[in-house]
This record gives structure tokens, C-alpha cells and sequence, in this order.
């Protein structure tokens, strides 16, 4: 029987309820920016702070912070987790990459050639509190193997959003910065294979690797992803650094920093003519990417993956499962807001896009969740306790 690690449960539950957080702030903002508030709502998220707005320090300050879990979550599941075998991991690790590619061209054939071509990464990402937040309204009926499977799935692909990132969007480059960031990184995997295993320098440390990382043009949310993997594992125990720092960091990213985020960039001004605007090939590309796009790509590429011997479909898992599970995939929101902040400049075709990464998101968690309702048991054999260590 698969069995659920303490941390993996606990990561689970907070993103479930940041999930449900997200949702709920999402609609308040929304309102906010489109009542009698809408000018001092919107004013406010660009006040200045030390030369940049509120919302650029929590954009490209406090989501270090996320990916930083990101990384963390990824370093488990890789060292003691979903992703420990090849064949383990091999499932959500196609999942994934199906359902970054499929996604990712389904848009770019809508948009090459053209000003929002930039845009092609925009809905390959899958946000993974609102995917787990979804999933757990089905309650016991969700087995453990589908829990797993969503949340590897989704961690790979903020992985490989990540990548992209730091490949695509990258508008300069100062090789000094660069290299100062990445020596700093250096000497605490140094430290790390020292056994110093006080977080201390690891957090100063990635401080000012994160400020050099800002400074070089590679956007500096991916230092968190890197930090994650120079802070010492351990045995993975309880006492593991790595271990103390992804239990601490579950709620303040929860129920703070994501919340945070949702605000800041949800605060549109709805126009009149938002659903014409929906009919644009960039928004068209958005919401196909992720309501057909990501379903699709995550069940092919698994299919294949489970066909070829590579990969092996769970005994408690059915094929209309998997796609259920893409659909929920399809619920881009977060890391589908991140990017577009980075693809465009214009302010109305951002806006436009986050409309459509909001409507797409809405329609992916709606089908995802009927049709996971109707495919999945009505309960799951044996309690969810039991499956814990």
C-alpha cells in the first residue's frame, strides 16, 4: 500500500487550503479593482518602496520564497520520495512534459510570427495549490497514488516553468552578476558537503545571491529553486535543515505569500469588452493550452510512457483518472500569471491574458472536478490515517 510521508501530508494539506485561500482573494480583488475602490485599489499595489512598486518586491522578492518550497518539495521527492525510481518517476515526469509541450504549441500555433508570440510559455504551468485545493473537495474518494501523481506532476512542471524562465525570459544578461550569484551558490553546496548544517549562512547566503541573481537579468525567483538544492539533506529526518525549513515555510507561503501574489495580480479593471477580448489568438491560445492542451499532453505522453515499459499506471488508478487529474493540470492561474508578467509589457494585453488564465483556470477546475467525481470510487479502501507513516 502506498504510504504518505509526514511532510508530503503536510505539504499537501497546506497547499490544499491555500488553494481554497487563493480562490476566495481572487474573487475580493476582482471586486475591489472593479468597484468604487477600483482607483486606490490599483494605486496601492504600485506604491513605491526603495524604487519599485509593492507589487514588483512581492513578484520578484517574495515568490524566492515559493519556488524556494518549489525546490525543496522537488529535492524530496527525488531524494525520498515519488521520484526515488526511475520507474516511479517516470509517470508524472511524462505527465509533465506532455503537458508543457502540448500546451506550449497549441499556442504558438496560434500566435506565430505575431507581437504575442513571447506568450508561448504562459500555459504550460500548472498552479499547484489551486490543483490540490480541487482535488481535495472530493475527499476520501482520492487515492493516495492520485494524490502523489497530481503533485509530482505539478512540481515537475513549476520545474520546467522554471527552466523557461531562465532560458526565454532573460531580456539581459551581466555575466559578473551571474557569476557572483552562482559562486555564492557554490560555496554553500561547499558548505553543505562540509556538513555545516546550520541554516544560518545558507539563508544569508542566498540573500545576496538572490539580490546579484536580480541584478544579472536572470530572473531571481530561480534562485530559490537552486538554494533548495545547496541546503544540506540530510537523512531527510525531521532534524534535516532541508526538512526544518520546508516544514516552516509551509504556511507563510500558504496563507501569505501566494495570497499576496493572487491579490496584487488580480487587481483588473474589467472592461466592457473582455469576452471579445477573449477571441484574441493570445487568449485563445491560453484557454485552449490549458483546458485542451494540458489534459491531453498529460494523458498521451503518460499513455506512451506506460505503452513503451518505461512507466507503470498505479493498481488504485483507472486512464479516466490520469485525465482527470490533466484537467486539474489545466488550472494555470499562479505560475500562468508569473510568466505572462514576464512575456509582455503592454498592460492591456496582460491584463487581457490574466482575464483568460482566469477563465481557462476556472473551466479546467470545473470539468476536473466532474469528472474525477463521476471516474473515482465512492470511497477509498482503508483510511487515509493508515496510509501515513
Amino acid at each position: 500500500m502506498v504510504k504518505l510521508t509526514k511532510l508530503f501530508h503536510e505539504f499537501f494539506e497546506s497547499e490544499k487550503a491555500g488553494g481554497l485561500i487563493l480562490v476566495f482573494v481572487t474573487v475580493i480583488s476582482l471586486i475591489l479593482a472593479n468597484s468604487e475602490f477600483q482607483k486606490g485599489y490599483i494605486h496601492f499595489w504600485h506604491y513605491d518602496i526603495a524604487g519599485h512598486s509593492l507589487v514588483h518586491w512581492i513578484n520578484d522578492g517574495l515568490m524566492m520564497i515559493f519556488f524556494l518550497l518549489i525546490g525543496l518539495e522537488l529535492e524530496r521527492e527525488i531524494y525520498a520520495g515519488e521520484l526515488t525510481s526511475a520507474r516511479q518517476a517516470a509517470l508524472p515526469i511524462f505527465g509533465a512534459l506532455g503537458g508543457m509541450l502540448v500546451p506550449a504549441g497549441i499556442f504558438l500555433v496560434l500566435n506565430f510570427g505575431k507581437a504575442t508570440q513571447s506568450g508561448t510559455g504562459i500555459p504550460m504551468a500548472t498552479d499547484i495549490a489551486f490543483a490540490i485545493g480541487i482535488l481535495s473537495l472530493l475527499g476520501n474518494k482520492v487515492p493516495v497514488s492520485l494524490k502523489i501523481f497530481l503533485t509530482a506532476l505539478a512540481v515537475i512542471d513549476d520545474l520546467g516553468a522554471i527552466i523557461v524562465i531562465a532560458i526565454f525570459y532573460t531580456s539581459s544578461l551581466s555575466v559578473l552578476n551571474l557569476g557572483i550569484a552562482i559562486g555564492i551558490l557554490g560555496v554553500l553546496g561547499i558548505l553543505n558537503r562540509l556538513k555545516i548544517h546550520n541554516l544560518i549562512p545558507y539563508l544569508i547566503g542566498g540573500a545576496f545571491a538572490w539580490y546579484f541573481m536580480l541584478q544579472s537579468g536572470v530572473h531571481a525567483t530561480i534562485t530559490g529553486v537552486l538554494l533548495a538544492f545547496v541546503i544540506p539533506f540530510g537523512d531527510g529526518g525531521e532534524k534535516s535543515p532541508s526538512y526544518i525549513l520546508q516544514h516552516f515555510l509551509h504556511k507563510p507561503v500558504a496563507f501569505i505569500i501566494l495570497p499576496l501574489f493572487a491579490l496584487a495580480n488580480t487587481c483588473i479593471a474589467i472592461g466592457g469588452d473582455w469576452i471579445s477580448n477573449l477571441g484574441t489568438s493570445d487568449s485563445l491560445g491560453i484557454i485552449a493550452g490549458l483546458v485542451i492542451g494540458k489534459p491531453l499532453g498529460i494523458l498521451l505522453f503518460s499513455f506512451v510512457a506506460v505503452l513503451l515499459g518505461i512507466a507503470v499506471l498505479p493498481d488504485d488508478l483507472k486512464w479516466k483518472n490520469i485525465l482527470g487529474a490533466g484537467m486539474l493540470g489545466g488550472i494555470g492561474f499562479t505560475m500562468s500569471i508569473f510568466i505572462t508578467l514576464l512575456a509582455f509589457d503592454n498592460e492591456s494585453i496582460i491584463d487581457n491574458a490574466k482575464m483568460a488564465i482566469l477563465v481557462a483556470s476556472a473551466i479546467a477546475g470545473i470539468i476536473g472536478f466532474i469528472t474525477l467525481k463521476l471516474t473515482l470510487n465512492k470511497t477509498v479502501s482503508g483510511s487515509e490515517s493508515e496510509n501515513q507513516e
